[in-house]
């Protein structure tokens, strides 16, 4: 018998399975993590395939040194799943193994913990203690307490006391497992009862296929998911539930908990290395059964899954754009047909792909077009930014937010202000010279952030001092750019400064449950503002919001991408959903210098089907996805002049591909990236628009030009989402 083994080592080279030969006292199966030998070195690898014969010289097939678990650590769907995303997102085999198994268990750096406590044995003596006082107190004391730590014991009464006890026989140790649970918010089960949309999108949700819940903001959707997840473990079948921010998974934690109890593990990258290892092997032991999570949820090692959710569908963090670049619905697509369950997209605010599917009938599409607690939505007031200015107003705030601010503050409430930039300032510049501080390691300007008094890059993470005067020509007149969370906050609290004012984005969610602190203090203060980022746009769910202040709406704007109105929608959509959902109205303030721009008026009145309509005539007549492919292969290294001459050899060979599909490609060309380095790597790109016609088949010849061995990173995205 041999087996084929993936070494778990990602480089191209070792991209490809190797037999070895299984030694007959070794039961070894498919998923198991072995141990081999690979050259002069031992190293461990995943056994996907086993077979009784080889290709190879027999005598040359080395045996597998030895096997490393009790049972395949990667269970048969997931080996089928490993092929599908090696050639949907051209991926290599151990890259995407990866994302399978934790690497605390491949590092094998955390295992399981235990707890030993000390009992007394059923059968001891008394007279064995007669003149050991220090003994005999202990067993005093577990006599009055039967199980205490063994540390504890040993830190009272001392070691050799307590070691002479358990050689005597008196004292015994007991194991207990303890599991290292995630904090989360402590949430009382309300018994709910579903209004009508909320039934009908229940019994919408029958065999396999995917359904969209298009509902609009505060429709109740979150419960329709838990009654689909109680449906499917009432007949003995698992769940996973995505969504797709780590802010918004202590509050759906919270949700589920109180429905579900200990059923439901969370997985997300803000876990401890110990943390994380105990909820995967809940899952995989199948002592949980509904997942919960982020993106990397998906990889849930469950069996019989029953329904698979992803809430908030429209967001562009369920693609995956750092190595191995991945796109979450098509995984979540695969295992749904797999395990022959639905898959279940719920937004206010679908993408255009997917509700274009919708309109061809290729996704199911349910409805619901009311908030649960019948409240109108907020009403959205745009003002004009350029007539603030006019006013002699050139301050963040219009004079209508801070006066709707102040009633908000009156009456006890509370408010969120969205700013999608954090830190200061987006850039220090020379007003003398026009130097821009900038990243000696990546091609972008650095964020001033006062609180650290730091200039940052927000590619690298890498810190500068903050500039007073200006390295290029020793002026002292340095300006500062467009503003982030930090400084809204900072001017907010000159306003009002006995008001709680909180910030949630990437820099102060950065520690260990971060976020749940935050949203904890959030709702218990009162009244309160919390400025955030995008992190504040959707899922959450506050009582007492009444206002919403959107600053800069432009930002998502202009872009330079043609998602970037579809993105700027959903944006205000969401954000503007977060106020009024309780028993108060809600009110949306949205600054702009673009009142007229047409996404704002579809905005302003929820319109949804009508921006569609305008975004899909917009994208026909331009030929932009859905109605065309777009590839961008991505050439990455530090040197240069490598990267820009493995950049020119693809590139000659992908213009015989043009040549081939000429009719086809719509567009083709190699250029820099919009961002040149990060990280001190130079990035180079080609970018390649298709007709849908042969795309599938033209997408394979491109993947072939570049999947060579070269020194650069290649990275091949389908229509990816952002080109920078």
């Amino acid at each position: 018998m041999f087996a084929s083994v993936i070494i778990d080592q990602d480089t191209k080279a070792l991209d490809k399975v190797f037999d070895y030969r299984v030694p007959p006292d070794i039961k070894i199966q498919k998923g198991d993590r072995v141990l081999v030998s690979f050259g002069a070195r031992m190293m461990q690898g995943f056994v996907v395939d086993l077979k009784e014969n080889t290709s190879f010289d027999e005598k040359k097939v080395k045996d597998i040194v030895a096997k490393l678990d009790d049972e395949p650590i990667i269970k048969s769907e997931m080996l089928s799943l490993m092929n599908f995303m090696c050639n949907k997102f051209h991926l290599r085999l151990t890259s995407v193994l990866k994302l399978f198994v934790p690497s605390e268990i491949r590092e094998g750096k955390v295992r399981e913990l235990f707890i030993r406590w000390a009992t007394l044995s059923k059968n001891f003596s008394p007279e064995l203690l007669k003149n050991a006082k220090v003994q005999k107190r202990i067993v005093e004391a577990l006599l009055e307490i039967p199980k205490i730590k063994l540390s504890d014991l040993k830190k009272q009464f001392g070691q050799s006391a307590v070691n002479a006890l358990l050689e005597k026989g008196i004292v015994k140790v007991e194991l207990e497992r303890c599991l290292r649970k995630p904090a989360s918010i402590q949430k009382e089960e309300k018994k709910v009862v579903l209004n009508d949309s909320q039934k009908n999108a229940v019994q919408s949700v029958g065999g396999n296929g995917i359904y969209l819940l298009h509902g609009v903001t505060g429709s109740g959707k979150t419960e329709v998911y838990m009654n689909l997840i109680s449906r499917v473990l009432e007949k003995g079948k698992n769940a996973i539930m995505l969504v797709p921010e780590i802010s918004l998974t202590p509050q759906v934690m919270a949700n589920f908990k109180s429905r579900f109890g200990d059923n439901v593990a969370v997985l997300h990258s803000s876990l401890s290395a110990g943390e994380r290892f105990d909820e995967w092997k809940r899952l995989f032991s199948g002592e949980a059964s509904v997942a919960v999570g982020a993106r990397s949820a998906i990889f849930a090692p469950l069996d019989k899954v029953g329904i698979i959710i992803i809430d908030e569908q429209h967001e562009q963090s369920y693609i995956s754009e750092s190595n191995p670049r991945y796109d979450t619905f098509e995984i979540a697509k695969f295992r749904a047909e797999y395990n022959n369950c639905p898959l279940v997209v719920g937004s206010a605010t679908p993408s255009v792909d997917i509700y274009e599917q919708a309109k061809q009938g290729k996704v199911k599409l349910i409805e619901m077009p009311k908030r649960a607690n019948g409240k109108e939505l907020p009403k959205i007031q745009i003002v004009d930014m350029m007539n603030e200015l006019r006013a002699g107003n050139s301050g963040i705030f219009s004079s209508q937010l801070i006066s709707d601010l102040a009633n908000v503050v009156n009456e006890k409430k509370q408010a969120m202000i969205f700013i999608n930039r954090r830190g200061f300032s987006s850039f220090m510049m020379c007003r003398e010279c026009g130097y821009v501080a900038k990243c000696q390691s990546c091609d972008v300007n650095l964020v001033y952030h006062r609180e650290d008094n730091r200039l940052k890059c927000h590619y690298c993470g890498k810190q500068y001092k903050a500039l007073d005067r200006c390295p290029n020509c020793g002026s002292d007149k340095i300006k500062q750019g467009a503003v982030g969370t930090e400084r809204v906050v900072s001017e907010l609290k000159e306003i009002f400064p006995d008001v709680k004012i909180l910030r949630m984005d990437n820099d102060t969610t950065s520690r260990k449950n971060g976020h749940e602190k935050i949203l904890s203090e959030f709702r218990e203060s009162k009244p309160a503002i919390l400025v955030g980022t995008q992190m504040i746009a959707k899922g959450h769910d506050f009582e007492d919001v009444v206002l919403v202040g959107i600053i800069d709406a432009d930002q998502s704007l202009y872009r330079g991408d043609y998602r970037s109105t579809e993105r700027c929608f959903q944006l205000i959509t969401q954000v503007s959903g977060r106020a009024g959902r309780s028993k108060s109205e809600g009110k949306v303030v949205l600054q702009t210098y673009s009142p007229r721009h047409y996404v704002y008026r579809f905005a302003a009145n929820y319109d949804y089907k009508g921006f569609f309509k305008k975004e899909e005539n917009l994208r026909k007549t331009a030929v932009f996805p859905p109605f065309s492919k777009i590839i961008r292969i991505l050439f990455a290294h530090p040197d240069e002049n490598v990267v820009r001459d493995e950049l020119k050899l693809c590139y000659n060979k992908l213009l015989k591909v043009r040549e081939k599909y000429f009719d086809d490609i719509i567009y083709m060309d190699a250029m820099k990236s919009p961002i040149k380095k990060i990280k001190n790597s130079y990035r180079y790109q080609v970018v390649i628009r298709l007709l849908l016609t042969n795309s599938d088949e033209i997408e394979n010849e491109i993947f072939k030009c570049t999947d060579q061995n070269l020194k650069s990173s290649v990275f091949f995205e389908v229509n990816p989402e952002s080109m920078s």
